[in-house]
């Protein structure tokens, strides 16, 4: 088996790939948490990318893809492995359809649509992380999500490069066929948009920014909301019979409610804290570690499971633990 000083030879020597050693998964994740991975590597180009993971899985590492890191906790030991990012960020319009790479911001999509009159994404906005993170993870808010507007994904199997219409991306609340297949790396993403008013589309986004903003500041290290929400009917009866009709929204159940009844606001483990106004709100108020993060989320869980009899899921995705 090839030394990690071999692997990273070998990635040295693909073209358009920059590799580093002991680099600090903190800087890529937005909650500011994280050790080190052994190598990291990034490349906007999907042949150097199909490069550094063939010799990546080669080497015999663990490997880990990432995006933009917004729903990453990264332990605070690192990632003993081999960390890709694939980091494309192009946008093209034609014909009321984009063409979008995973590498681009989410929010950078949404403006981009529009300013060209071309409506559908406009309700996305504020949602933080890339354009892959929104395909991977079924993005969305206020009634809408990112998958009603996909035509045609294109990802990495880990062989070949291939092509899923909407439907074979098997869209869920919050969910796809790449969630259940995490080594499938989405490269790009073709939507089908509709004209409409441009003004009217960025007042739109402009007011759902703003009160994004006001709960999420751009500068605050957090994951937005922490947990997903839960869908009514598939609450037990007796639980389902205690949320109030006015909390409960498109058949979804904010876990900020189910937060709320067990305490959550306010609480905090170190510099980890549950914001004094939104109980789905977990933050990094400085020098928090992934230790108390982790343990303040087990202990929410675990409120609401004595209190509830459920389980609240949540929407981050863990690394190195």
């Amino acid at each position: 088996m090839p030394t990690p000083e071999e692997a990273q030879a070998r990635l040295d020597q693909i073209p358009n790939l920059t590799v580093s050693t002991s680099t600090p998964l903190a800087r890529h994740t937005r909650f500011g948490i994280g050790g080190p991975a052994d190598i990291y590597a990034e490349t906007c180009s999907a042949e150097a990318f199909v490069a550094a993971m063939h010799a990546a899985r080669a080497s015999g590492m663990a490997v880990m893809v990432i995006g933009g890191g917004t729903n990453l906790i990264v332990s605070d030991e690192g990632f003993r492995g081999i960390v890709l990012r694939y980091r494309a960020d192009s946008l093209q319009a034609a014909n009321h359809r984009v063409m979008a790479d995973a590498g681009a911001v989410l929010q950078g999509l949404v403006d981009f649509a529009n300013a060209r009159g071309l409506k559908g994404l406009e309700t996305l906005a504020g949602i933080p992380g890339s354009v892959g993170a929104a395909v991977y993870g079924n993005a969305g808010a206020y009634g809408h999500s990112i998958s009603e507007r996909v035509m045609r994904v294109r990802f990495f199997d880990g062989r070949d490069v291939r092509v899923f219409s909407g439907e074979e991306c098997e869209f869920h609340y919050r969910e796809s066929i790449f969630k259940k297949h995490k080594e499938w790396i989405i490269f790009s993403t073709e939507l089908r948009l509709e004209p409409a008013e441009a003004g009217e589309l960025q007042k739109i986004s402009r007011d759902i920014l703003q009160i994004r903003n006001e709960k999420f500041p751009v500068t605050m290290k957090c994951a937005g909301s922490i947990f997903k929400n839960l869908l009514l009917r598939e609450l037990p009866p007796a639980v389902a019979a205690e949320v109030p009709a006015a909390v409960g929204r498109e058949g979804k159940v904010p876990a900020a409610w189910f937060l709320e009844q067990v305490g959550a606001k306010g609480m905090q483990r170190g510099d980890i804290h549950v914001a004094a106004y939104h109980a789905n709100l977990i933050y990094n108020a400085g020098e928090g570690t992934a230790a108390d993060l982790v343990a303040l989320i087990r202990e929410l869980k675990d409120r609401v499971r004595s209190r509830f009899g459920i389980e609240i899921e949540e929407e981050v995705q863990y690394v190195g633990f």
